[in-house]
């Protein structure tokens, strides 16, 4: 190290760990090298408090971690000249330009820990590789990652640095941020994936920051947003900025119509089969529920598929002992089945039927056709009477707008999903992360890490 002098050998010693829990202990013991030395660098001449002289006062140890060597932690001691003013008696140090500014490590560790973090490491692992604390990695990277993605206010605080390219679709949705019902939103760039607002709460205030920080300038850029059907995040754009066009995404729509529609007349009628005392209808019912949400061009697949099961692969069958189980493939007897079905109940035809006019609206030229057919779907819905199918209608009718300007902005939720599916491996990779601040920042870097590597 520049500014370093060894001044004898090299001493292993050994610390002991417990990488388990107060009930279920584990402790383990790791190699410790302790490397003697003494800094280059005199004591200062000139009192760093009044300016006056000084004189020499003996000398001060403090003990810095540094980089691991041949599989050991290691710790530098180092010998520091100290001098005392001869005006006001202050006392001061030699330098040490090899030390990290307040952390008692080495800048060359400080380096390979920020190292470690940029390339994917949780800060456990880290910890466990250069012997420091847990807690001490978090906060060399909170600061890494402060200084890439946030910028300093002239108060002297830190804000989420704006967004710097420009930005057509856009996307917003909430996640879990804790239990109790507690959420965050998520605003990520549909181009290139890039998280670009985080903040606590699923309501519209939530989205006045970001508008803020992006400015009416970078704002009129947007061309769309695909969201959910949350009617915070709509009226948020569409008060400040109408321009903007807000998608509902077909997803959203679909899951709604399967869970909610056929899963729950699916359900309805076989309570009402088993209480009728049809035992035999009630079985042909069961395990349909994912038949009956297949979409056309899926039955039409089963249709061109051979009979019979699949066999495991030759991968599969060698992993444990034994052979592995045949795996269920759907074929031709299933979509048979689903035909059966459907012609055998009006609500189940009805539901079919709305499926396919939406698979149709989705796929039209215009949103003049488009809302034609979420018009005749809605219809249709309201034509039979039942409670899930008018909840659905209610739900196409309020939601019209950001349906059918799917027809001029074809944008869905597809990224925003994939931001939230990698929020929740982000926190099961750290076994969870408390702290708000700090997940928000890991978010914004793991969402550019694949355009920095």
């Amino acid at each position: 190290m520049p500014g370093f002098r060894q001044t004898g050998a090299c001493v292993e010693t050994s610390r002991t760990l417990n990488l388990g829990t107060g009930r279920v202990p584990r402790a383990r013991s790791f190699p410790v090298l302790e490397i003697p030395g003494e800094t280059l660098c005199p004591a200062p001449a000139a009192c760093p408090v009044c300016g006056g002289r000084t004189r020499p006062n003996g000398a001060a140890s403090c003990r810095l971690a540094h980089l691991p060597f041949g599989g050991s932690w290691s710790v530098v001691t180092v010998c520091r000249p100290r001098a005392r003013c001869t005006r006001c008696g202050a006392s001061a140090r030699a330098p040490a330009p090899f030390r990290a500014p307040g952390r008692t490590a080495t800048l060359a560790l400080v380096r390979l820990v920020e190292d470690l973090l940029a390339y994917g490491l949780t800060p456990t692992d880290v910890a466990l590789a250069t012997g420091l604390c847990r807690q001490v990695v978090r906060e060399i990277d909170r600061e890494r990652l402060a200084c890439l993605h946030t910028r300093p206010t002239p108060d002297g605080r830190r804000e989420p640095s704006p967004p710097a390219a420009r930005s057509r679709p856009l996307g917003v949705d909430e996640f879990k941020l804790h239990d109790g019902h507690r959420h965050a939103t998520v605003v990520p760039d549909l181009e290139s994936g890039h998280v670009l607002w985080l903040a606590r709460g699923k309501r519209r205030s939530a989205l006045e920051g970001f508008f803020d920080l992006a400015g009416d300038e970078w704002m009129g850029g947007v061309e769309a947003v695909a969201c959910d059907m949350n009617s915070d995040y709509e009226r948020a754009f569409r008060e400040r900025y109408p321009h903007v066009a807000v998608v509902s995404d077909r997803f959203h729509l679909v899951r709604n119509l399967n869970e909610n529609v056929i899963g729950e007349v699916r359900k309805d009628l076989r309570r009402e089969l088993v209480e009728a005392g049809d035992q035999e209808g009630a079985r042909r019912l069961k395990r349909t529920k994912y038949l009956l949400m297949a979409s056309r061009p899926t039955r039409e697949q089963w249709e061109r598929r051979e009979t019979g099961p699949r066999g495991p692969s030759e991968k599969q069958a060698s992993l444990f002992c034994g052979e592995a189980r045949p795996r269920w493939q759907a074929g031709p007897e299933s979509a048979v089945r689903c035909r059966e079905l459907v012609a055998s109940n009006e609500l189940l035809f009805a539901a079919d039927l709305v499926k396919d006019t939406l698979s149709l609206a989705y796929e039209s030229h215009g949103p003049r056709q488009m809302r034609e057919l979420i018009g005749h779907a809605a219809g249709i819905c309201h034509g039979t009477g039942g409670r899930h199918f008018v909840w659905f209608a209610r739900l196409l009718e309020s939601h019209m707008d950001g349906i059918c300007a799917h027809a001029l902005h074809p944008v869905t939720s597809g990224k925003v999903e994939g931001t939230d599916n990698m929020i929740k491996t982000l926190r099961r990779k750290h076994h969870g992360l408390p702290d708000d601040e700090y997940l928000f920042l890991r978010i914004m870097d793991a969402s550019r890490k694949k355009q920095r590597w």
